[in-house]
């Protein structure tokens, strides 16, 4: 500095005033009108770098930013993010121009804002980014989607293809949640493989993905490429030591054929989707209008499935479980039915499956039990007071505690705890839900009985057999008809037969229909009960209530005749099984 251009100041007070400045928090500097640095102080220097402290970032667009600044000769805020290998630093930076003893020069502080920008770039990618899977969001999809239908000319295609991975509730209660986690991840990379720039990926919610496939020319094109990532995913996972086998449904739809906006797409997709869900799984659909047709009458089912719980118009039929000895009842099966808005009594088939995904499982299984309590008297006049009596309960409730403690203290609450026998399918128990270390034990504290239902349709593992604590094996029907003329059934029925009995279950044969059936059991095996159509169809309180009462010495068995008569007498009861 020259003292004749500052005869105001001392030596001293610009040397105090140059240090002021070198020591600012702020990092100061000054270029000259071609950019060149005239003066940095420290916190500039280490910023960019120049004091040797760590790499130099490249200062080249900061020369430029500084020169158009003095251009346009007005005060610039701008962003700089500085890069230096791995490290990134990011700047809030004021350039001023001004002229100072007849030069333009251009005064510039810096403040560091890495820390913000870093903790925003955190917010930015949970707002629009999955975190496992580090796909994008459902609304970056959705805004990408719609930027192509806001420039629509009616030449660009694309389709929107909704992924669910198959199964994967049973994959996570088996192998666990961080398996579970793994293979989301890893199935992402297989889906997102041969995609172009112009496709996205994204997850949308825990099991479910959104492709974006964009532009496209004709739907065949989309149907090859879909098969060939199907074809993909059947390689088995290897995760944490486990072979993992993992199929995914597809629902395509195709714009402008399917829909004309994001959500309306989506949804058709979805559609599409769950019609492969109810015909096997592990493949691909495009929508159509009878899919449509499908959902609609699927959304009356379940508004009207809404309505039958809300309004109570659940009945219960009862099936006897039989002494195929004896013919004494050892046991009854309490079976939920519908009524419909005109009466007529509904199968199970076509509500039960829909309510468990609904959600309205655990409230139907209560008016169930309360139905049954209500009728005890009626129940015990016509099967006898000693005979068990059986509720089905679903498998996703047996893994959930809070549910199944609550019905836990219902069945208590009722006085006769010792005369249930809960139903549970086999799954139940294979799955890492904990319902043999941890739900089980209430029900024997209490004295309700554990049967295994469906046995031979889930898991049916003989290993598995041997590690569940159950007091009753229900052998399923399938393995059943026509036993006397498969041979391969009836050794399997042997084998099932024997490591029940060694592991003291009573076994069970369900569906038991024809004289025939019930002959082979009789004479070629051990087991002692049976249910099915042979015996008695399920048998509604009304039909009890209208029942001449039971004498004393018939009370408690049931005639070996009842099939034909059965049949004719109850034909209301569609279905006999839940």
């Amino acid at each position: 500095m020259n003292d004749s251009k500052y005869s105001g100041a001392t030596e001293a007070e610009l040397g105090f005033l140059k240090e002021i400045v070198r020591m600012l928090p702020a990092g100061v500097t000054v270029h000259d009108e071609r950019g060149e640095l005239l003066l940095v102080n420290d916190a500039a220097a280490n910023a960019l770098g120049l004091d040797g402290s760590r790499p130099t970032p490249d200062l080249a667009q900061r020369q430029e930013v500084c020169v158009q600044a003095l251009r346009g000769g007005r005060p610039v805020v701008t962003e700089e993010s500085l890069q230096a290998g791995a490290a990134r630093q990011v700047l809030l930076t004021t350039h001023r121009p001004v002229r100072l003893a007849g030069r333009d020069l251009l005064i510039s502080a810096s403040s560091d804002i890495t820390e913000q920008k870093n903790f925003e770039d955190q917010l930015f990618r949970s707002a629009y980014f999955d975190e496992l899977t580090g796909l994008p969001s459902r609304r970056v999809i959705e805004h990408r989607a719609n930027s192509i239908l806001s420039r629509d000319n009616g030449g660009e295609r694309f389709a929107l293809a909704f992924l669910d991975l198959d199964n994967f509730k049973h994959i996570n209660d088996y192998y666990g949640h961080s398996v579970g986690d793994a293979l989301l991840t890893e199935l992402s990379k297989r889906l997102g493989r041969d995609l172009r720039e112009t496709d996205m990926l994204s997850r949308i919610s825990g099991d479910e993905f959104l492709l974006l496939l964009s532009p496209i020319e004709t739907q065949q094109e989309v149907a090859e490429f879909i098969e060939s990532t199907l074809q993909r995913l059947t390689a088995p996972f290897f995760i944490d030591g486990s072979e993992i086998f993992a199929s995914t449904s597809v629902g395509v739809s195709l714009y402008p054929d399917h829909g004309r906006s994001f959500e309306v797409l989506r949804q058709n997709a979805d559609i599409a989707m769950y019609r492969i869900k109810n015909d096997g799984k592990g493949a691909a659909a495009f929508f159509d209008a009878s899919m449509e047709r499908e959902a609609l009458a699927r959304t009356r089912i379940e508004q009207s499935l809404r309505l039958a719980i809300l309004e109570k118009r659940f009945c219960c039929a009862f099936q006897s479980k039989v002494d195929i000895r004896t013919q004494a009842v050892k046991g009854i099966e309490a079976l939920v039915r519908l009524r419909d808005d005109e009466g007529v009594i509904q199968a199970p088939g076509s509500f039960i499956n829909l309510a468990v995904e609904l959600g309205l499982i655990d409230e139907l299984t209560h008016l169930v039990l309360a139905e049954i309590v209500k009728s005890i008297d009626l129940i015990n006049d016509t099967f006898g007071a000693d005979a068990t009596i059986s509720i089905n309960v679903a498998a996703k409730q047996a893994g959930k505690p809070e549910f199944m403690r609550s019905f836990a203290q219902a069945l208590d609450d009722t006085g006769f705890p010792k005369r249930f026998m809960i139903e549970v399918t086999e799954d139940a128990f294979v799955a890492k839900s904990h319902f043999q270390a941890e739900i089980l034990p209430m029900f024997r504290k209490l004295g309700v009985g554990i049967s295994i239902d469906d046995f031979g349709t889930g898991f049916s593992s003989l290993s598995a057999l041997a590690d569940i604590t159950a007091d009753e094996l229900k052998i399923d029907r399938s393995f059943i008809t026509d036993i006397h003329k498969r041979p391969r059934s009836q050794g399997i029925l042997r084998a099932i037969e024997s490591l029940s009995e060694a592991l003291g279950m009573t076994v069970i044969a369900e569906g038991i229909e024809t004289y025939e059936e019930l002959a082979y059991l009789q004479a070629a095996t051990k087991i002692r009960y049976a249910q099915g159509y042979y015996f008695s169809q399920p048998i509604f309180l009304e039909e009890l209530k209208l029942a001449t009462p039971a004498s004393s010495e018939s009370r408690g068995s049931v005639s070996n005749r009842p099939a034909q008569q059965n049949r004719q007498g109850y034909s209301r009861a569609s279905g006999y099984r839940r």
